[in-house]
C-alpha cells in the first residue's frame, strides 16, 4: 500500500514536516504581532503579505530555473537554510524590522519550494504521483498542526509570543539537515519514442499557459489565513480561539489532501470544483457567519471547508504540472506555478487588507467571488486536458 514511500520521499516529506513545524507558527502569529502588538492598521498587514508573496513570485520562478540548471537538491538546501530569518520577526523592535525579516524568510521559502517539489516528483511514476504529493502535503501540513498545537500550549503556559516565534528556527534547521541526506537522481532527457504512461497526455503550450493563468487568477482570492485568524481574535477577544482556527484549517488540509492524492481523479474538474470553487464556498460562509454573528462554530466550520479546498489544491496543482512538463523541465514548471500563485497573492492580499479596513465582510465577499471565477475559468480552459492522477 505504501510502496511509493522510498527513502528520498520520506526524507523530503519529513523535511517539509519540520519546516512547517517552524514557520506555520510565525504565519499564524504575524497578524496578531503587527495589528495587536504593533498597532498597525489591518491594511498594513495585507500589504506586508502582498509584498512577501509578490516578490516571492520572482524568487519562486528563479529557484525553479536554477534547480533545473544547477541541481534541485542544492537549491532546496540553500533556500531552506535561510527560512529562519522569518523566525526573527518576533523579536524585532519595530513594525518595519518585523515585516522585513518575515518577508526575507518568506522569499527564501518560495525560492526553495519549486526545487523540493521537482525533487520529489523524480521519485515516482505517473501512477503513484498523486499519492506522493498527497503524502508530502499531509506531512507538510501535519508539521503545521504540531506547530500550532505547541503554540497554544506555550501561550497557555504564558510564554511570550516573541520568544515562541524565535524558537521556530530550530525545527526549520532540522528540515535543512534532512535535505542534505537526500540522494538526488540524475535527470535524463526523454527518449524520442518513449511511450506515454497511462493517464498521461501531451498538451500544447497554450494549455500549459491556460493552467498557469488560472492558477494566477485563483491567487487573487487566496488570501493569507491571517485574516480569518484576526477576525476571530477580534470578535472573540481571544488569541487562542484565533490560533485554534488555524489548527483546524491545517488538520482539514492535511487529511483531505492525502485522501485526494490517493484517488484516481480527473485533474481539471477536481481542481476546479473540489479546490477553487469549494474554497469560494468556505470563504463566503465565513463572511456570512461574521456579518450575521452566527458564532465561533460557524467560523470554524468555514475554516475547515477552506482547509479541505486548500489540501486539494496543494495536492493536485503540482500533480498537474508533472503531467504537463517533461521531467527535465519540472523545476521550471513548479517555479512558474509558484510565481503565478504569488503574483495573484500580491494583489489579492493588498485588496483584502484594504477592504478589511472598511469591513471584514467586504474582503471575504471579494475573495469568494475571485475563487469562484478562477474555478470556472480553469474548468473552461482545461476541458481538453484529459489527465488523471
Amino acid at each position: 500500500m505504501y510502496k511509493f514511500i522510498n527513502r528520498n520521499v520520506l526524507l523530503i516529506s519529513l523535511s517539509a514536516f519540520f519546516s512547517d513545524m517552524g514557520y506555520q507558527t510565525v504565519i499564524a502569529a504575524l497578524p496578531v504581532l503587527l495589528v495587536i502588538m504593533f498597532h498597525a492598521p489591518v491594511y498594513v498587514y495585507g500589504i506586508v503579505m502582498g509584498i512577501s508573496y509578490g516578490l516571492g513570485s520572482f524568487l519562486g520562478y528563479a529557484g525553479g530555473r536554477l534547480a533545473d540548471k544547477y541541481g534541485r537538491k542544492k537549491v532546496a538546501i540553500i533556500g531552506n537554510a535561510f527560512i529562519p530569518l522569518l523566525s526573527l520577526s518576533g523579536i524585532a523592535t519595530s513594525l518595519y524590522e518585523s515585516a522585513g525579516l518575515f518577508t526575507s524568510g518568506w522569499l527564501f521559502r518560495n525560492f526553495r519550494s519549486p526545487s523540493r517539489k521537482a525533487l520529489i516528483s523524480q521519485e515516482t511514476d505517473d501512477t503513484n504521483r498523486g499519492r506522493v504529493f498527497g503524502f508530502l502535503n499531509a506531512l507538510d501540513v501535519g508539521g503545521g498542526v504540531i506547530s500550532i498545537t505547541i503554540l497554544l500550549i506555550l501561550l497557555h503556559l504564558n510564554i511570550p509570543l516573541p520568544k515562541i516565534m524565535l524558537a521556530t528556527a530550530a525545527p526549520i534547521a532540522v528540515a535543512t539537515v534532512l535535505l542534505v541526506f537526500v540522494k538526488e537522481k540524475k535527470v535524463t532527457a526523454p527518449r524520442q519514442q518513449e511511450p506515454v504512461a497511462e493517464g498521461r497526455v501531451h498538451v500544447t503550450r497554450g494549455a500549459y499557459m491556460g493552467v498557469i493563468t488560472a492558477t494566477a487568477l485563483y491567487g487573487f482570492s487566496f488570501y493569507s489565513l491571517g485574516f480569518p485568524i484576526l477576525t476571530i481574535v477580534q470578535s472573540q477577544k481571544s488569541d487562542a480561539f484565533g490560533f485554534a482556527s488555524y489548527l483546524l484549517f491545517l488538520l482539514a488540509s492535511a487529511m483531505f489532501g492525502y485522501i485526494i492524492g490517493s484517488r484516481r481523479l480527473r485533474l481539471i474538474p477536481s481542481l476546479s470544483f473540489m479546490g477553487y470553487i469549494l474554497s469560494a464556498i468556505g470563504t463566503l460562509l465565513f463572511g456570512l457567519t461574521y456579518i450575521f454573528k452566527l458564532g465561533l462554530i460557524g467560523m470554524y466550520l468555514s475554516v475547515v471547508i477552506i482547509g479541505m479546498a486548500v489540501g486539494t489544491i496543494d495536492t493536485l496543482e503540482p500533480s498537474l504540472i508533472t503531467q504537463i512538463k517533461p521531467e527535465r523541465e519540472r523545476g521550471r514548471g513548479m517555479g512558474a506555478l509558484t510565481s503565478a500563485r504569488s503574483l495573484g497573492l500580491l494583489i489579492g492580499n493588498i485588496i483584502m487588507g484594504v477592504l478589511y479596513y472598511f469591513g471584514p465582510f467586504y474582503s471575504y465577499i471579494y475573495a469568494a467571488t475571485a475563487a469562484l471565477a478562477a474555478g470556472l475559468i480553469l474548468f473552461s480552459l482545461g476541458r481538453g486536458f484529459k489527465g488523471i492522477i
